[in-house]
């Protein structure tokens, strides 16, 4: 039986589960709403367009809520008063303080919950795991991460303004995030060690990072060494590459898995980035079918996503952070 699935939020990354849970047979889409009415319009021949989002979760099994960060504890909250199924988009938070007391709520409630690291399941992450637990890339020496945005937000994004502010946005929350999280499972956990974080309007400002350099530990003994931008043209680039002394992998433009001995990079699961992208998430919604069912899966816990916000608000504002960091 297909599990009846709600969105709380519609704007890109909600858009983009409205055409993924329509199509997909283990999920019936059935209702769906956000806060712009213009977003609810634009949506109301593809699902149920709800009266508000207690509408949206009682009409659901699991609810997907796609809305900016600084509104994620009162969706999730609101879920589990109603014992609804969660599946929340990073981070879960911008202020660590009430993410910790918003990932104890979830846990105590023992309802299935997952947070959306499009790497819980994508083809990608699970060959570069593969790759470092069968020893095919030999001891490991370093992982590099290495992100260009030509310009942020990216166009698709263009709508989303709040992503250009320091308060809940940057690239940082929004893509990093996802590197960090797949870096935790592959390399153990990340211990940051170093970070320098540069803003366009200065330590003071309201703008997101225009540049950031950080060195993590990891639990494998492998460092993680990451530098990012977002000033000048040329092409994005999303880079994770895990360098051992027989070979090395990555995880390049998101969902491509190339490997190298020394020579050009090959591919795993060929080229087309179009098929690979439908790959990944049919595998994510594969794996939270796993989790909805009560079976073993992939899909990223609370206490992972967590993980990953103390580690990136510790890069933004070490000043910031709270005993128990």
């Amino acid at each position: 039986m297909a599990h009846r699935v709600g969105i709380i939020g519609l704007g890109t990354v909600g858009s983009r589960f409205v055409e993924q849970f329509g199509r997909h047979e283990l999920f019936d889409l059935v209702s769906a709403w956000d806060p712009d009415a213009g977003a609810c319009v634009a949506h109301q021949a593809a699902v149920e367009i709800a009266g508000g989002p207690s509408e949206v979760i009682a009409a659901s099994a699991l609810v997907y809520i796609a809305v900016p960060p600084l509104h994620h504890r009162e969706y999730v909250d609101a879920c589990l008063a109603a014992e609804t199924a969660i599946f929340c988009e990073k981070p879960l938070g911008v202020d660590v303080a009430e993410s910790r007391s918003l990932v104890d709520a979830v846990e105590a409630s023992g309802l299935p919950a997952g947070v959306n690291f499009v790497f819980s399941g994508a083809p990608s992450a699970r060959g570069l795991g593969a790759a470092v637990a069968d020893g095919t890339l030999g001891e490991l020496v370093r992982a590099d991460l290495r992100l260009h945005f030509a310009e942020w937000p990216r166009a698709w994004h263009a709508k989303a303004r709040w992503l250009t502010l320091r308060d809940q946005g940057g690239w940082m929350r929004e893509v990093v995030s996802h590197f960090l999280f797949v870096a935790a499972r592959v390399l153990g956990e990340l211990t940051l060690e170093s970070a320098d974080v540069q803003f366009p309007d200065g330590p003071g400002g309201v703008l997101s990072e225009i540049s950031a350099t950080a060195r993590f530990s990891s639990a494998s003994g492998a460092p993680l060494v990451m530098i990012g931008t977002s000033e000048g043209p040329g092409p994005d680039v999303v880079d994770l590459t895990v360098r051992g002394s027989t070979g090395s992998a990555r995880i390049w433009d998101w969902y491509h898995l190339q490997r190298t001995t020394g020579g050009q990079w090959g591919d795993d699961f060929g080229d087309d980035r179009t098929s690979l992208g439908h790959a990944a998430y049919t595998a994510q919604l594969r794996q939270l079918d796993l989790m909805m069912s009560g079976e073993q899966h992939t899909i990223a816990t609370f206490p992972e996503a967590l993980a990953v916000q103390e580690l990136v608000e510790r890069c933004l504002a070490p000043d910031k952070m709270v005993p128990g960091t």
